[in-house]
Protein backbone atom coordinates (compact mmCIF):
# COMPACT_ATOMS: atom_id res chain seq x y z
CA UNK A 1 0.00 0.00 0.00
CA UNK A 2 1.17 3.53 -0.75
CA UNK A 3 1.80 6.32 1.69
CA UNK A 4 -1.39 8.04 2.90
CA UNK A 5 -2.30 11.35 1.32
CA UNK A 6 -4.71 14.05 2.37
CA UNK A 7 -8.02 14.71 0.66
CA UNK A 8 -6.74 18.22 -0.12
CA UNK A 9 -3.77 16.74 -2.00
CA UNK A 10 -6.08 14.42 -3.93
CA UNK A 11 -8.19 17.40 -5.00
CA UNK A 12 -5.12 18.95 -6.64
CA UNK A 13 -5.13 16.15 -9.24
CA UNK A 14 -7.42 17.14 -12.11
CA UNK A 15 -8.99 13.94 -13.47
CA UNK A 16 -11.13 14.33 -16.61
CA UNK A 17 -12.93 12.35 -19.30
CA UNK A 18 -11.85 12.86 -22.90
CA UNK A 19 -12.31 11.27 -26.31
CA UNK A 20 -9.39 10.08 -28.42
CA UNK A 21 -9.59 11.90 -31.76
CA UNK A 22 -6.25 10.84 -33.28
CA UNK A 23 -3.97 7.82 -32.83
CA UNK A 24 -0.46 7.61 -34.30
CA UNK A 25 2.36 5.08 -34.16
CA UNK A 26 5.27 6.20 -31.97
CA UNK A 27 8.37 4.51 -33.43
CA UNK A 28 10.81 6.68 -31.43
CA UNK A 29 9.44 5.52 -28.05
CA UNK A 30 11.72 3.10 -26.15
CA UNK A 31 8.80 0.74 -25.50
CA UNK A 32 5.91 0.25 -27.94
CA UNK A 33 3.44 3.13 -27.55
CA UNK A 34 0.92 5.29 -29.36
CA UNK A 35 0.74 9.05 -29.63
CA UNK A 36 -2.83 10.03 -28.74
CA UNK A 37 -4.67 13.29 -29.28
CA UNK A 38 -7.54 13.64 -26.81
CA UNK A 39 -10.46 16.09 -26.83
CA UNK A 40 -11.26 17.31 -23.31
CA UNK A 41 -14.09 19.64 -24.36
CA UNK A 42 -13.90 23.11 -22.81
CA UNK A 43 -10.36 22.60 -21.48
CA UNK A 44 -9.07 21.79 -24.96
CA UNK A 45 -7.10 19.21 -26.88
CA UNK A 46 -4.15 17.45 -25.22
CA UNK A 47 -1.57 14.93 -26.44
CA UNK A 48 -0.39 11.84 -24.61
CA UNK A 49 2.00 8.96 -25.13
CA UNK A 50 0.48 5.67 -23.99
CA UNK A 51 2.02 2.19 -23.77
CA UNK A 52 -1.20 0.40 -24.68
CA UNK A 53 -0.25 -1.32 -27.95
CA UNK A 54 -0.61 -4.86 -26.57
CA UNK A 55 -4.36 -4.73 -25.97
CA UNK A 56 -5.57 -1.94 -28.28
CA UNK A 57 -5.30 -1.27 -32.00
CA UNK A 58 -5.30 2.24 -33.40
CA UNK A 59 -8.76 1.61 -34.84
CA UNK A 60 -10.15 0.46 -31.47
CA UNK A 61 -8.81 3.55 -29.73
CA UNK A 62 -10.18 6.12 -32.15
CA UNK A 63 -13.29 7.76 -30.60
CA UNK A 64 -12.86 5.83 -27.33
CA UNK A 65 -13.42 7.80 -24.14
CA UNK A 66 -10.62 7.66 -21.58
CA UNK A 67 -9.86 8.91 -18.09
CA UNK A 68 -6.80 11.12 -17.68
CA UNK A 69 -4.85 13.42 -15.39
CA UNK A 70 -4.80 16.74 -17.22
CA UNK A 71 -2.81 19.00 -14.87
CA UNK A 72 0.60 17.32 -14.78
CA UNK A 73 3.49 19.31 -16.22
CA UNK A 74 4.14 18.30 -19.86
CA UNK A 75 6.76 15.57 -20.22
CA UNK A 76 9.16 15.07 -23.11
CA UNK A 77 9.13 11.49 -24.41
CA UNK A 78 11.59 11.08 -27.27
CA UNK A 79 10.55 13.73 -29.81
CA UNK A 80 7.00 14.09 -28.40
CA UNK A 81 5.57 16.29 -25.64
CA UNK A 82 3.03 14.39 -23.53
CA UNK A 83 0.52 16.79 -21.93
CA UNK A 84 -1.71 14.42 -19.97
CA UNK A 85 -1.60 10.95 -18.39
CA UNK A 86 -4.12 8.40 -19.65
CA UNK A 87 -5.18 6.17 -16.75
CA UNK A 88 -5.02 2.40 -16.80
CA UNK A 89 -4.20 -0.61 -14.67
CA UNK A 90 -1.85 -3.52 -15.35
CA UNK A 91 -3.64 -6.84 -15.82
CA UNK A 92 -2.20 -10.27 -14.88
CA UNK A 93 -0.27 -10.39 -18.17
CA UNK A 94 1.43 -7.03 -17.50
CA UNK A 95 -0.60 -5.18 -20.14
CA UNK A 96 -2.32 -1.86 -19.48
CA UNK A 97 -6.15 -1.91 -19.43
CA UNK A 98 -7.68 1.54 -19.84
CA UNK A 99 -9.93 2.92 -17.10
CA UNK A 100 -13.20 4.00 -18.70
CA UNK A 101 -16.69 5.13 -17.78
CA UNK A 102 -19.44 2.60 -18.48
CA UNK A 103 -21.63 5.29 -20.09
CA UNK A 104 -20.82 8.09 -22.52
CA UNK A 105 -19.75 11.25 -20.68
CA UNK A 106 -19.39 14.82 -21.95
CA UNK A 107 -15.75 15.54 -22.82
CA UNK A 108 -13.98 17.50 -20.10
CA UNK A 109 -16.21 16.34 -17.24
CA UNK A 110 -14.27 16.07 -14.02
CA UNK A 111 -13.87 12.72 -12.29
CA UNK A 112 -14.75 13.04 -8.60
Amino acid sequence: MSEETSFEDFLKVDLRIGTIIEVHEFPKARKPAYQLVVDFGAIGIKKSSAKITDLYTKEELLHKQVSAVVNFKPRQIANFMSECLILGVYNNDGNVVLLQATNSIKNGEQIR
